[in-house]
This record gives structure tokens, sequence and C-alpha cells, in this order.
């Protein structure tokens, strides 16, 4: 891909991660069609996520999956540049935010690593509040100072060196409608028991019957969730919902090692 930039800078590689999204794949990547390098990772994508990615990416790479941190960590080193933004497949970089990369790129003061906020959409609609709107990532860095904690969930950059924050925002639509939340629910749920499972964590009654509703809670009263209307009652219900079906799967595995 070719720069756009006016002065000189950095170049940049652009990481995304896929699998079978073709639905989403398209707008993440013509959004960063402006970096020096934009390499996609795919794990065994069946729909026409690999036809999309190869007509735009640079180079288009496979990968067995065994976790999002895992992943990345594999991708990091087949990349060209020292300055990467990893991107997920559902995000889109809009041109204030690719303005302000390329001036932190061009900027010779600047730290190693960059959080961004997340505009987060639910059905179409962006969401500014229930929590939504405090969401960012640490995704623009210096590859050589960091990686992905090796976690099974909510995984995280560890940065050697100075983090800063950015103002302009990701796009990101995390749930096209509930097929898709459940298909996501589905996977994260079973690792964020696993999660659970590897920190000794067990499913007590008080985890099962208190903190779905403390979540709720949070969210739509203490968070303003309410004011979504019912896009506001459907997300933190959703929400509650899954940290029910986090400790009722780690329950399950209680269970079973019980039978053992």
């Amino acid at each position: 891909m070719s720069g756009g930039g006016g002065g000189a800078r950095e170049p940049l590689s652009v990481l995304v991660t896929t699998k079978n999204e073709e639905r989403a794949i398209r707008a993440c990547l013509e959004s960063v069609r402006w970096a020096e390098e934009v390499v996609v990772v795919d794990s065994g994508s069946t729909d026409g996520t690999l036809p999309i990615a190869r007509s735009i990416a640079d180079r288009v790479l496979d990968h067995a999956y065994e976790s999002p941190a895992a992943q990345k960590n594999w991708a990091l080193p087949q990349l060209t540049h020292r300055w990467t933004l990893i991107l997920d497949a559902d995000e889109r970089v809009p041109p204030p935010l690719r303005r302000e990369i390329e001036s932190v790129l061009a900027d010779a003061a600047r730290k190693e690593g960059y959080w961004i906020y997340r505009e987060n959409y639910f059905y179409r609609r962006p969401i500014r509040s229930a929590g939504w709107q405090r969401d960012k990532v640490l995704r623009l860095f210096d590859r050589t100072k960091g990686a992905y904690r090796p976690v099974p969930v909510h995984e995280e950059i560890q940065l050697r060196g100075r983090e800063g924050v950015l103002h302009e925002r990701l796009l990101h639509e995390p749930y096209r409608d509930l097929d898709h939340y459940f298909e996501k629910w589905d996977r994260y749920s079973r690792w964020s028991a696993e999660d659970l499972r590897r920190r000794g964590i067990p499913a007590s009654g008080g985890r099962l019957l208190l903190r779905p509703w403390l979540r709720f809670l949070r969210m739509y009263a203490l968070e303003g969730g309410f004011r979504e209307g019912r896009r506001g009652v459907v997300l933190c219900w959703l929400a509650a919902f899954s940290v029910f079906a986090k400790y009722a799967r780690r329950w399950e595995h209680e269970i079973r090692d019980e039978g053992r």
C-alpha cells in the first residue's frame, strides 16, 4: 500500500486477524489502504473472507487458531515494519483517526504505544453510555516493545515503554445482530470459564446469583444504559447473561471434576 501522509514518518504495518468475516472485512481493510503494509492472518475461513482479503491486503497468511493473544503474538514477527496498528475485522479507521496516527508516526518524541478509544455500535447506532463510552484498546505501538499477555480472554499488550492516548476513535460494530452476538457469546463464555478455572475462582452460589444482577444494575442504572432506550435494555441484559453463562460453565467444570 502507498502511504498517504505529507511529511516523512515511520512506516506502518496493519495487522488484521480473521475467520469468516466476509461481511465486515472489506470495510476494515479499505479504511487502512493508506498504510505501507496491510497483513491479514486467517484461521480457516470457509466463507468469502479470503478472496476479499487477497484483493486488498498486501499479504494473507494462514495460521491455526489457539486464542486471540496467541494468534496475534504469532503474527507480529511476520510484519515488515516496527510500528504496528492491530485491528479486528469489525473495526474501521475513520479519516480523523488516520490523520492522528500519521501525526504520531511523524513525531520524533512519540511514545512507544498508544491507547485508542472505540465508538461502539449496536444495531447501527453508537452507544455512548453503559460503560461502552470508556472502551479503549492499546493497538498502535512499536512491536519490538511489546506483545500480548498469554491469556485466553481480555488479551492486552504488555508494553515496555511509555503509553499515550489518542483523541480520535476507532469505529467498532462488535455485534451485527443477535445471531452474531450468541455466536461470539458461545466462544467467549467458554474462554472466560477456562480463565476462571486457571485462576482457581469457583462458581459459588453468590457469584451465580448476584454477579449477573450487579452487572445489569451497574451498566443500566449507574453507567446510564437507560439513556439508550430499548437498545440499552437489550444490551445490558445480554451483558448480564454473559456473566451468568461464564459462571454456569465454571460450575459445569466443577461438577465434571467431582465425577473423576
